[in-house]
């Protein structure tokens, strides 16, 4: 059984869809959101025992991205929680799947979300030789609902639905963009596989935020929209490490980046 903490996000209800309802089950927030609290880890303790068998697998899916929020809350969700569910689950055979970003190894002042994955990395590295742990990172997903509107994708979209200037930086940066139902699956084979520690989920084929932003306004009629170099480009990015892709997943395993968002941006504009 794999049971999916924060399957109401866009990843969690892509895990959901993935795995199907014979096989996997979401928890409603309820269920788990004391979890981060202390004492959480005899809370999702109790629930391991009343529900899960060995070698079932949960699932941590839920998160906070927006990295304009506190770091308190960061840390409350994004470390506090998976935290004491690995706790809970030690000695009871239960693997748990926590996700982070590939940002966590690329920036020496990461802002708190990636500050918060990183701390979440060294829990799992820490526990991984003593109990069966997965830290995914993750690049940026998209499908499954709107984009956010803090997310490079929502940005987008509010210039082309508002037909007003979007404006960005040069566009040298490096980016996988993963559809999540393409991630989902790439999520299971790795499961099934039974991989184990902390690793990247990545398909090999990065694009720059320019060539995207390019493709998006072209296809939608409105180059004009489009200012490239208006803003400053960022010191600690990526322009030019290419993440290789687990030994575990097919060749094609992740869709065409550029076509696959434009048609999932026209769904929205």
């Amino acid at each position: 059984m794999k049971f999916i903490v924060g399957a109401r996000g866009r990843l969690g209800r892509a895990l959901v869809d993935q795995f199907g309802p014979e096989a996997a089950l979401s928890l409603e927030r309820g269920d788990y959101q004391h979890w981060s609290e202390a004492g959480g880890a005899v809370a999702a303790g109790s629930f391991l025992d009343a529900h899960a068998k060995p070698g079932d697998t949960i699932l941590v899916a839920s998160g906070l991205l927006d990295p304009a929020l506190p770091p308190s809350e960061h840390a409350k969700v994004n470390v506090d929680l998976p935290a004491h569910i690995i706790e809970a689950a030690a000695g009871r055979d239960v693997t748990v799947v926590t996700f982070g970003t590939v940002m966590e190894t690329l920036q020496a002042n990461p802002n708190p979300y990636v500050r918060s994955k990183v701390a979440l990395s060294h829990i799992v590295d820490r526990a991984a030789a003593s109990q069966p742990l997965i830290h995914i990172r993750v690049h940026t997903l998209y499908g499954v609902g709107e984009p956010s509107p803090f997310m490079f994708l929502g940005q987008m979209l509010s210039s082309l639905r508002q037909r007003t200037p979007f404006e960005m930086t040069s566009g040298r940066q490096l980016r996988e963009y993963h559809h999540v139902q393409d991630e989902a699956r790439a999520v299971a084979a790795l499961c099934a596989a039974g991989a184990r520690g902390v690793f990247d989920l990545s398909s090999g084929q990065p694009l720059s935020l320019r060539d995207l932003a390019i493709g998006v306004f072209d296809s939608f009629g409105m180059p004009e929209l489009l200012r490239l170099g208006a803003r400053p480009e960022p010191a600690e990015e990526n322009y030019g490490a290419v993440f290789q892709p687990h030994s575990a997943l097919e060749q094609g395993a992740f869709r065409p980046a550029i076509p696959s968002v434009i048609n999932y941006l026209s769904a929205y504009v």
